[in-house]
């Protein structure tokens, strides 16, 4: 289980800064949409004025993003709190890995916990692929098409029972021996 020691954003915004301003770490189109989504979405964190001079193309990267860390840190800790939001948002990748994150881990002989094996856990779900999902969707539907199909009290109009029977032309052996003989059965009553 991962245990998450409570640690101020604006002290997290210190112990990272020099991390995110590190050479290779941030490009213009990251540092670009955090600026947009502090200033459009939290419009009181920075000005449209504020947010202009932070996208200056004009001024060095480095230097502007420097100062964006800056003004937040001058702001106060919610307005961290929305950095790192952003942050996770355009750059999820990069958020895992700030020093601040991986001092917030606590590990013991039971739970050692890295940064690749908390990637990992995140995309589990995502294994199988669509085309595991959208497998399993097909076979969903189909049953539950087979089902209406089959019950006593609603009958199926004659078009269902055609697009039963021309559906078996793709399927396997054992669910085209289904498929026809639901057909058969529903033609002789």
């Amino acid at each position: 289980m991962l245990q998450l020691k409570y640690q101020p954003y604006y002290d997290r915004l210190v112990q990272d800064a020099p991390f995110l301003a590190s050479n290779g770490r941030l490009n213009e189109q990251l540092v670009d949409k955090i600026i947009l989504q502090l200033n459009r979405v939290y419009p009181q964190i920075l000005s449209n004025k504020e947010a202009e001079k932070f996208r200056n193309p004009n001024a060095r990267l480095k230097t502007r993003f420097s100062d964006l860390l800056k003004h937040l840190l001058k702001k106060g800790d919610k307005d961290c709190q929305e950095f790192y939001r952003a942050l996770q948002n355009h750059a999820d990748w990069l958020y895992l890995l700030l020093p601040s994150r991986s001092n917030m881990k606590t590990s013991d002989s039971t739970t050692k916990c890295t940064d690749q094996v908390t990637i990992q856990e995140k995309y589990i779900l995502n294994e199988r692929g669509p085309v595991f999902f959208l497998a399993c969707f097909s076979v969903a539907a189909g049953l539950a098409f087979l089902m209406y199909c089959c019950n006593a009290e609603v009958k199926p109009a004659t078009g269902v029972k055609k697009i039963v029977g021309f559906s078996a032309i793709g399927f396997g052996r054992h669910v085209k021996n289904v498929l026809i003989s639901y057909m058969e059965d529903t033609s002789k009553s």
